[in-house]
């Protein structure tokens, strides 16, 4: 099967930008993944005297890009 994306960057840059969203799709997902990770890596490895609020601010900033993705029918894996 082939999938064949079209783009006229003579119409307008809108098809420009919506080509580089189309080629940098994977960047994006890495960045995220990357980002949920270093959330992840803040809470597991969080030292003992950290602030609870802190904490908090880590997990529903990693809820918050989840729940994103899925709205989006995404996935990080």
């Amino acid at each position: 099967m082939k999938a064949i994306l079209e783009f006229d960057f003579e119409k307008d840059d809108y098809d420009r930008n919506r080509f580089e969203d189309a080629v940098n799709g994977t960047k994006w997902k890495e960045s995220m993944n990357e980002l949920d990770n270093w959330l992840r890596d803040r809470m597991k490895y969080a030292p003992d005297d950290m602030h609870e609020k802190t904490y908090e601010a880590f997990e529903e900033c990693r809820e918050k890009i989840r729940e994103i993705i899925r709205e989006n029918d995404l996935s990080l894996c």
